[in-house]
C-alpha cells in the first residue's frame, strides 16, 4: 500500500495521514469549497477538491471519491469516522474497484448497522441482552403490550440509529404512541428508516466500550475498555481509560463478550462494543460501531499501541502483530471533545471565526486538532474542533492535567465545551467515579457553570488585591 486516499477532514483526517506518512505511505485529501485552506489539505501530499460545502456535495459522494482514487493510483481509502465510514454501499463499491477499503468488509456494517440485525447475530454467543423485542415495530399497541411484559420505563431506539436520535425514553403507559410517533418521524428523517423496537430502559447505565482489532486470519483481540458515561444528548463529550468501576474479571468478561461479538460478523480491522452497566454491574450488549471512534486516542494512550497503524497493517493481509497477551493497560487517559458549542445555551452550536487559537502543549498532554488561529468554524458539519486528551500514571493525575490544559487552552470567537469540561473534571460525583449517563441532568446546568465562573473570579480578585497589597508595603520599605 502506497497511497492512501482519506476520505475525510479535519482532525481525524490529519490523525490517519501522520500514521501513513509515518508508515513511508503517500496520502491524498479531498475536501470541499469551504475546506480550501484547512490544514488536513495542506497536510497531504496531494489534495483534491471534490465539491461544494454542504457534505452530501461533498463528502458524502462515494462515486466521486473512488473515480478520484482510480485516476490517482490510490491503493486504499480510509474513511475516518462520520460521513461514509459505515456506509456498506461505499465499503462494497472500494472492493469492486480493486481499491482497499480500511475498515470491515461490507456484510459487517451492513449486519452490525442495523441494531436487529446485531443483536440476532450475536445471539448464539449468549452474550447479555437488555430485555426488549428482536423485530421492528410500528404498532403503538405492540409496543404497549411489550412495555407490560418488560416493564416501564421502556426505550424506542431506531433500528438503524446512532448519535441519540430517534431514540426516546417513555415512563408511561399514555405516553408510548406520541413518542413512538417521533421516534419513526426521527429515524426516517436522520437515517432514512423509520424502523423502531422496544427494550428495556436501563436506569442509571453507565456507557461502557471496548475496542476491538481483528485481522483476516481469524484473529481477534480487545483494548480494554473506555468510559463514555458523561453525554448531553446522548453523545459523548467526555471519555476516559480504563473506567473506573471495572474489576479485572468484569474486564475480562467484557472483553471476551466484544470479542464474541466481532467473530459473530467475520469482523476486520478496528471496531468498537458498545455495552450498558447497570447499576449492579450487570452488562448488556447495545451496539457495534465498525469503524475508528472519536475517543480513540486515551485506547492509544493506555496501550501503547498506534490503532491507525494496526488499522493499515490488516487492511494489507497482515496478521496481527500482538496477542491478547502482549496487551496490558498502563496509566489512565482521558479526553474532552473541544465542540464549538455554548454550554451556557444547552450546547447549541457557535459558528464564527477563531480570533485567538492557541493549543495547550506540554508532556502528556496530546491535541488532535483540525483548525488554525483566524480560520471560520463551518456550520455545514459537525462543530468538533478539536480533542484534547491527557494522560497520567492514576486517573487524578490525567484528570489534574487535564484541567491545566483546558486553562492553557485559549480560543476567542466562538463557544466551546472547554468550561463544560473544566466542570465535569472539578466534580465530585467524576472525581469519585460514582457517576451513570445522567451526570449531565443530574449535576450540570448553566446556572451552575456561572456559579463557577463566579467563584473563581471572586478568588482571583482577592488573590490580586492581596498580591497588590503586598507590593505596595514592599514601595514602602525604605532603602538601606
Amino acid at each position: 500500500m502506497k497511497k492512501i486516499l482519506v476520505a475525510n477532514r479535519g482532525e481525524i483526517a490529519i490523525r490517519v495521514m501522520r500514521t501513513a506518512k509515518k508508515m513511508g505511505i503517500k496520502t491524498v485529501a479531498v475536501y470541499s469549497t469551504v475546506d480550501r485552506n484547512a490544514p488536513h489539505v495542506k497536510f497531504a501530499d496531494e489534495a483534491v477538491c471534490i465539491g461544494e460545502a454542504p457534505s452530501n456535495q461533498s463528502y458524502l459522494l462515494g462515486e466521486k471519491i473512488i473515480e478520484i482514487s482510480k485516476s490517482l493510483d490510490v491503493d486504499g481509502i480510509h474513511p475516518g469516522y462520520g460521513f461514509l465510514s459505515e456506509n456498506a454501499d461505499f465499503a462494497e463499491l472500494a472492493e469492486k474497484n480493486n481499491i482497499t477499503f480500511i475498515g470491515p468488509r461490507s456484510k459487517a456494517i451492513k449486519m452490525m448497522g442495523d441494531k436487529l440485525a446485531a443483536k440476532d447475530a450475536v445471539k448464539d454467543y449468549d452474550i447479555p441482552m437488555v430485555p426488549g423485542v428482536d423485530h421492528a415495530i410500528t404498532d403503538p399497541k405492540e409496543a404497549v403490550e411489550i412495555a407490560k411484559q418488560i416493564g416501564f420505563p421502556i426505550l424506542i431506539k431506531a433500528a438503524a440509529g446512532g448519535g441519540g436520535k430517534g431514540m426516546r425514553v417513555v415512563e408511561q403507559e399514555k405516553d408510548v404512541e406520541e413518542q413512538m410517533e417521533r421516534a419513526i418521524s426521527e429515524a426516517t428523517s436522520a437515517f432514512g428508516d423509520g424502523s423502531v423496537f422496544v427494550e428495556k430502559y436501563v436506569t442509571s447505565p453507565r456507557h461502557v466500550e471496548i475496542q476491538v482489532m481483528a485481522d483476516t486470519h481469524g484473529n481477534v483481540v480487545h483494548l480494554f475498555e473506555r468510559e463514555c458515561s458523561i453525554q448531553r444528548r446522548h453523545q459523548k463529550v467526555v471519555e476516559e481509560a480504563p473506567s473506573a468501576v471495572l474489576t479485572p474479571e468484569l474486564r475480562e468478561k467484557m472483553g471476551q463478550a466484544a470479542i464474541d461479538v466481532a467473530k459473530s460478523c467475520d469482523y476486520v480491522g478496528a471496531g468498537t462494543v458498545e455495552f450498558l452497566l447497570d447499576a449492579d454491574h450487570n452488562f448488556y450488549f447495545l451496539e457495534m460501531n465498525t469503524r475508528l471512534q472519536v475517543e480513540h486516542p486515551v485506547t492509544e494512550l493506555i496501550s501503547g499501541v498506534d490503532l491507525v497503524e494496526l488499522q493499515i497493517k490488516v487492511a494489507r493481509g497482515e496478521t496481527l502483530p500482538i496477542t491478547q497477551d502482549d496487551l496490558s493497560i498502563t496509566g489512565h487517559a482521558v479526553e474532552l471533545r473541544v465542540y464549538a458549542e455554548d454550554p451556557l445555551n444547552d450546547f447549541l452550536p457557535s459558528i464564527g471565526n477563531l480570533e485567538v487559537y492557541k493549543l495547550p502543549v506540554g508532556k502528556n498532554i496530546r491535541v488532535d486538532n483540525g483548525f488554525e488561529e483566524g480560520m471560520d468554524i463551518p456550520i455545514y458539519y459537525d462543530p468538533m474542533i478539536s480533542k484534547l486528551i491527557t494522560y497520567g500514571q492514576t486517573r487524578d493525575e490525567a484528570i489534574q492535567l487535564m484541567i491545566q490544559a483546558i486553562d492553557n487552552y485559549q480560543i476567542e470567537g466562538v463557544q466551546t465545551t472547554l468550561p463544560f469540561g473544566r466542570f465535569v473534571c472539578e466534580h465530585e460525583a467524576f472525581r469519585s467515579g460514582n457517576f451513570d449517563t445522567h451526570f449531565v441532568k443530574k449535576y450540570y446546568s448553566a446556572e451552575a457553570l456561572e456559579s463557577l465562573h463566579s467563584e473563581e473570579a471572586k478568588i482571583a480578585s482577592l488573590l490580586a488585591i492581596k498580591q497588590y497589597l503586598k507590593d505596595k508595603e514592599l514601595i514602602r520599605l525604605p532603602i538601606r
